[in-house]
């Protein structure tokens, strides 16, 4: 008898597909194995807030691909660019100031350096790694082959060194923008070059100067151009033809038209659904170093914001539309996370009376709309609000981590007690732990802990459990609690 194995089938994603301009029912070319790429940094500096959007975007999918579809059924590529003019550059001054190996020893430190940043400061924001993260310098031997097949179909032409990809020979070029060649031309910056036949013709392949990064190939030695790079990478690791490719809606032209052209004409069918995200503004204006408002993740992390309120931020506003970070969503998002995660939580760690959950199955179903966050953070308040039952906590638990929060307890630990209650109905629990916190802080000081023994007594009178440790003050609920005798204490 065939073994069947089983899978959340009764859950159907629906996905926006830029190139339909529709919101489509998803089908996987191979359900066992779902395939997504995603365009990653061009790692030359810390990554800015705007270039987390799209890592929590489509990490909130892959997550959604890997509960429908099973862990182990989904693969999920996301690039670096580590061959470019900005990383030259920086490798070039690190020379000119004395830094000791050669120039291609310098740009590989670099790539190292900004690639562990990269990964410090995604990991802090929840994000899962991609299944695989290729660096284009790993790909050049396929990124050249692709090249060279290209030109031998006459989609591509050699002059100067250069190898250019012929725009027009591409019938449906601007498709997934929604423009024509010549709307395109009039309204983009365009190179114009003497060794294009047409200003829209793209580089696959130009030469290297003996002070730049360079490989040996049929037209001379170069390096590849930024579009051949994502084709390449995309076709060795997941096929001619693969489920979906994301990226930042400023992607669109140039960089993934060219993709499309050139994989197509390479005889690929390349990507079935495409997803933009929408870009972010700080305090309603675009992030820009002359605005001042121009900061890093990393930037956040060191000023004491948590990764799972950057996320949570990031969540709240769908991906479809334009996002503002602003001081008040912070602020907002700490003070819930800080309430949910404490009811949950010990000291930082899960309350051992909790089971393994189950995610919420109305907050898939918010997911697979089209990755609806905003419906499904509205849905985690009402789980909250409605929890009763430590396996409803359970649940809830599990539901946060669907989304990417929740894992690391960090924002309980201040304050550290277990299940805050078994009903949620009574959140003045969170105001009794802190005062007795805030009571015993100030008996360490002044050695008069008179303030601390009436405080727990009138919780013991009330019914409430009281335990004091070194790690913190743990409150639970008695089967006797009677909240009317806290009247005064809150």
């Amino acid at each position: 008898m065939k073994c069947v194995r089983m899978r959340a089938t009764m859950t159907e994603i629906k996905l926006y597909n830029t190139k339909t301009r529709s919101k489509e029912p998803f089908t996987p070319i191979d359900a066992d194995n779902v395939r997504m790429y995603v365009c990653g940094p061009t790692v030359y500096d810390r990554a800015h807030l705007g270039n987390a959007r799209p890592v929590i975007v489509f990490d909130t999918l892959f997550r959604l691909l890997r509960h429908v579809y099973g862990d182990k059924h989904v693969t999920y590529v996301r690039n670096f660019t580590d061959v470019d003019d900005r990383i030259n550059e920086t490798a070039q001054k690190r020379k000119a100031a004395g830094a000791e190996g050669t120039l291609e020893e310098l740009i590989a430190s670099r790539a190292d350096e900004t690639i562990e940043w990269y990964h410090d400061d995604m990991d802090a924001l929840g994000a899962l790694r991609p299944s695989h993260e290729p660096r284009a310098t790993g790909y050049i031997d396929e990124m050249k082959a692709m090249i060279a097949g290209l030109m031998a179909d006459g989609f591509a032409y050699e002059k100067d060194g250069h190898v250019l990809f012929r725009v027009r020979k591409y019938a449906d070029y601007g498709a997934l923008s929604g423009r024509s060649v010549d709307d395109m031309i009039a309204g983009a910056r365009v190179e114009v070059a003497p060794y294009k036949e047409d200003p829209m013709d793209f580089v696959l392949w130009k030469p290297s100067s003996d002070d730049l990064p360079g490989w040996t190939s049929p037209w001379g030695r170069g390096r590849p151009g930024w579009h051949i790079e994502c084709s390449a990478m995309a076709a060795e690791l997941l096929g001619a033809e693969f489920d979906i490719h994301g990226g930042g809606n400023d992607l669109q032209f140039p960089h993934h038209e060219n993709e499309i052209a050139q994989s197509k004409c390479a005889g690929h069918g390349f990507a079935n659904v495409w997803m933009h995200n929408e870009m972010l503004q700080v305090e309603g204006k675009k992030m820009s170093k002359s605005l001042g408002n121009f900061f890093t993740v990393r930037d956040l992390l060191e000023q004491g914001v948590p990764g799972e309120v950057i996320r949570f931020v990031f969540l709240s506003t769908h991906y479809r539309k334009p996002m503002d970070w602003t001081e008040t969503k912070r602020a907002e998002a700490e003070k819930t996370l800080r309430k949910w995660t404490l009811a949950f939580t010990t000291g930082g760690l899960i309350n051992k009376r909790l089971g393994k959950g189950a995610p919420d199955q109305a907050v898939v179903d918010a997911l697979a709309d089209d990755l609806n966050t905003p419906l499904a953070i509205a849905r985690l308040h009402e789980l909250f609000k409605g929890a009763e039952t430590d396996e409803d906590l359970a649940n809830f638990k599990e539901t946060l981590a669907l989304l990417g929060l929740g894992e690391k307890h960090n924002l309980g630990a201040s304050q550290a007690f277990s299940g805050i209650m078994a009903k949620a109905q009574f959140p003045e629990l969170l105001t009794l732990s802190a005062n007795l916190e805030a009571a015993r802080g100030e008996a360490m000081q002044t050695k008069d802990f008179s303030e601390v023994d009436k405080l727990k007594a009138a919780y013991l009178e009330a019914g409430l459990e009281v335990r004091m440790s070194k790690a913190g003050i743990e409150i639970l609920r008695g089967d006797k609690f009677d909240p009317s005798k806290l009247e005064g204490l809150l």
